[in-house]
């Protein structure tokens, strides 16, 4: 994705947005007890955030796949996310599938809650991130 600097500025502002708008989505969903998709909007909200991090720093994946394997490459095994959050966000992929895809797996609040609070730490991580990265 070849962008300006105003529009790169633009579309991981929106990424970020959306990080937010969509953990919100998840802990709305979670009032209703609608465990399959809180689990999914947990892991897209934290997706976002990642995708807009990359974004920020010039890299672009075409896949959800891609978006880990660059997250994993350039800022996991640099130290600059820690491997636990790597970790985090791989558990959030795996469980999204699973509630999308996997006919007998059951999706309930022990497989959810847990990962709300994980899931805000990340997002405010990457912003921060990224803010750090407008500061220099």
């Amino acid at each position: 994705m070849k962008l300006n600097d105003e529009d790169r500025s633009a579309v991981v502002n929106h990424r970020l947005q959306r990080a937010k708008e969509t953990l919100q989505e998840a802990e709305d969903n979670i009032e209703l007890a609608h465990w399959y998709v809180a689990a999914n909007r947990l892991y897209y909200a934290c997706y976002y955030a990642a995708s807009g991090l990359l974004i920020n720093n010039g890299y672009s994946a075409k896949t959800h796949g891609g978006v880990f394997g660059l997250l994993g490459e350039h800022f996991i095994s640099k130290g600059i996310i820690g491997k636990e959050q790597g970790v985090f966000y791989g558990k959030l992929f795996e469980l999204r599938q699973k509630g999308d895809y996997d006919d007998w797996f059951t999706m309930d609040e022990k497989n959810v809650l847990p990962l709300v609070v994980p899931a805000g730490e990340f997002i405010s991580l990457v912003e921060k991130l990224i803010q750090n990265s407008k500061n220099k």
